[in-house]
């Protein structure tokens, strides 16, 4: 059911990079409850869906990507099927694109430049890097982790390739985020880096933990790999904390080939569309940027010929 598509549009695309111009004087980070209401009034009435399955590559159990995953199946208009699969994360995402095992995919911005002939559906939410100890630990600050034991996230996940790129100096081990939470309160490794959204409900669950700050390492980062690198904070009393803990921020895509069919393509971006208010997991409380101003900035990823004209005809 998938049809070649045209090559790639970029923002730079006549018309649509001026979209939805910035309001002066508005942030560009928004709040979870600070929708924009006139997001909803865009979308045109009676618009009919296609008919047939997506298979969206999500994330591992407990984690942001596998929650977005889950409300986009169920929230998905019939008589069009949206299918999530539990993967290992970014770059396993990739790979399941890559392999023709799903159609569209979650991935970080900076695992998503590293991929040839990838297009996106938009820009949804904002991971945010969390480097995790136990609170009575007496780890302060990354330096304090050299050489020993700690998890860089699980094997094909966005948090393993910020890990190889942080360069902590660590004994390296890669668990999914439940059993690196385990290895954790058990001592057996000192700490645990993850990728996701905050607070993360594992992580939440997980009592009597904080976070080490990042920020010291963005200047690099930026350096090195770009802009797709943001400083943000995660708010004083997540976890616990009793103040603001600065670290660094990823766009995250929703990606596809460039033979996803144009009428795919259009369905779900109507989707991310009419029902932003209710595509927000519960681990969505920092960064989030459900609204077509921000959907469209997919930085070096080309948007889908198909979500572009969808953004244009939604913008009337």
């Amino acid at each position: 059911m998938k049809n070649p598509a045209p090559p790639p549009a970029n923002l730079a695309q006549p018309g649509l990079a001026g979209l939805l111009p910035r309001t002066p004087g508005l942030p560009r980070v928004l709040k979870r409850r600070t929708f924009l209401l006139g997001t909803l009034a865009l979308a045109a009435c009676g618009t009919s869906e296609p008919s047939g399955t997506i298979r969206i590559a999500g994330g591992e159990p407990g984690g942001f990507y596998n929650d977005f995953a889950a409300l986009l199946s169920r929230l998905s208009p019939s008589p069009l099927t949206i299918t999530p699969l539990q993967t290992g994360g970014s770059a396993d995402n990739l790979k399941h694109l890559r392999e023709g095992t799903a159609d569209l995919g979650l991935t970080l911005s900076d695992s998503a430049h590293m991929e040839q002939g990838l297009v996106a559906l938009g820009r949804v939410y904002e991971n945010y890097l969390q480097l995790v100890v136990l609170e009575n630990s007496p780890y302060r600050t990354p330096a304090d982790l050299v050489g020993k034991p700690v998890s860089l996230g699980a094997t094909g996940s966005g948090a393993a390739l910020q890990g190889e790129r942080l360069a902590l100096g660590v004994r390296e081990q890669h668990y999914p985020l439940r059993n690196a939470i385990d290895a954790l309160k058990a001592g057996e490794i000192a700490a645990l880096l993850w990728s996701g959204g905050v607070p993360t409900p594992e992580l939440n669950k997980a009592s009597g933990i904080r976070l080490l700050p990042l920020d010291t390492f963005l200047p690099r980062l930026r350096q090195d790999y770009g802009k797709v690198y943001e400083r943000v904070d995660v708010r004083m009393g997540v976890y616990g904390s009793p103040t603001d803990i600065p670290t660094i921020g990823t766009p995250n895509l929703l990606v596809c080939r460039p033979d996803l069919s144009d009428e795919y393509a259009s369905a779900v971006v109507r989707l991310l569309v009419e029902k932003a208010a209710e595509l927000v997991p519960e681990q969505a409380l920092g960064t989030q940027y459900l609204d077509v101003r921000s959907l469209i900035d997919t930085g070096k990823v080309p948007l889908h010929p198909g979500a572009a004209a969808e953004y244009r005809r939604l913008h009337g």
